[in-house]
């Protein structure tokens, strides 16, 4: 069975220039920074890059969770990374491109020549990331205010400088693939090798193992083989990827706009299926589009309708001074009759650990 993580969160931030976008081109200051924005609707929304999250969230992992990060190679106008998943877990749950060759050598290690020129052959590996994610997005529309600051700390004039700052309550969605973390092929088809032969020789020799693939068979009809590191490396992995979300930190002008990053609000569940059905739970729909709503009626929805391919329990986490008028409406979500799945209410850290623990016994 294929089973996802699916994670919706929510931010509440003040004051905050969390992904700037340059140059201002509509302020009457010359040197002007803009926040990144979208238009709906004819209404601006302030957004952080899924890219920045993604940085974000490998920070986060290298420095609280002791990940050995990739090294990032740069070759002209391009840059990769070593594309090692069996060493590197960042290369392993963010995926990665490396279009490259090696030089071929022979059993003393030595280039093999011909016609005097090193004989090379084409290692280009290519991972889809397991972990998806959206942008972080207002859920309201804002108005960015302009603050205007100066650099006054030398002799003369001051030199003047203008930032967009915003608050907001923001909304994000992932999607981690709990079958393909640590699971790699190598059959030569676009984004499906992973891994060069030396690398899948390497990892069946320290204890990973083949296992058939359920979706893909080759030209006789036979399941190709897929490597498949040991379950504790695995689980450890996936672990880590979700307890960072309670330590993420990050986003820009952090010196005098400093902000928490990390969840108020996050919803966490297995399904079976890709799509994400959490996607519509905090609207700005009513009277005042301006104001963040939980959109309690939609959860139970959602619960009602995808009952079927959540598998376990649906844990959701809110931090305490958040959304706290929805406090008993939540509470009530943990004693839907049985057309609905099992709901487990509590605070951010608890919610996580809970269902990491949870999760670890739905793995194979």
């Amino acid at each position: 069975m294929k089973l996802k993580t699916q994670g919706f969160i929510l931010l509440d931030v003040d004051v905050v220039a969390l992904n700037n976008a340059g140059k201002s081109t509509t302020s009457n200051f010359d040197n002007a920074v803009a926040t990144k924005k979208v238009f709906k609707n004819g209404r601006a929304y302030t957004y952080v890059s899924g890219q920045a999250w993604r940085y974000w969230w490998r920070d986060a992992l290298q420095r609280n969770h002791g990940w050995n990060i990739s090294p990032i190679t740069r070759d002209n106008k391009i840059a990769f990374t070593a594309a090692d998943p069996i060493k590197y877990p960042d290369d392993d749950i963010f995926g990665y491109m490396k279009a490259a060759k090696d030089v071929i050598v022979d059993e003393d290690g030595k280039p093999i020549l011909k016609n005097g020129k090193e004989q090379t052959e084409n290692v280009t590996v290519t991972r889809i990331s397991p972990l998806k994610n959206s942008v972080i997005v207002s859920v309201s529309s804002t108005r960015p205010a302009e603050n205007w600051s100066s650099m006054a700390r030398q002799e003369g004039d001051s030199v003047p400088y203008v930032k967009e700052e915003y608050s907001a309550i923001m909304k994000g969605m992932f999607s981690l693939d709990l079958e393909q973390a640590g699971t790699f092929s190598n059959y030569n088809k676009t984004g499906f090798k992973n891994l060069t032969e030396k690398l899948r020789e390497d990892a069946l020799a320290n204890g990973a193992i083949e296992i058939e693939d359920s979706y893909v068979k080759d030209s006789k009809g036979n399941a190709q083989k897929l490597v498949r590191l040991t379950k504790e490396i695995r689980e450890k992995r996936i672990e880590d990827t979700l307890k960072a979300l309670k330590t993420i930190s990050g986003g820009a002008m952090q010196t005098n706009n400093m902000s928490d990053v990390t969840p108020k609000f996050i919803v966490l569940a297995t399904t079976t299926t890709g799509n994400h059905p959490f996607s519509h739970i905090a609207t700005s729909e009513g009277i005042n589009s301006d104001k963040m709503h939980l959109n309690i009626a939609g959860i139970k929805e959602v619960l009602k309708d995808y009952k079927e391919q959540f598998q376990g329990i649906v844990f959701i986490g809110r931090r305490s001074g958040f959304l706290d008028d929805y406090k008993d409406s939540l509470k009530e979500l943990e004693l839907l009759g049985n057309e609905y799945p099992k709901v487990q209410i509590g605070s951010i850290n608890e919610t996580i650990d809970n269902y990491c623990k949870h999760l670890l016994q739905q793995l194979v």
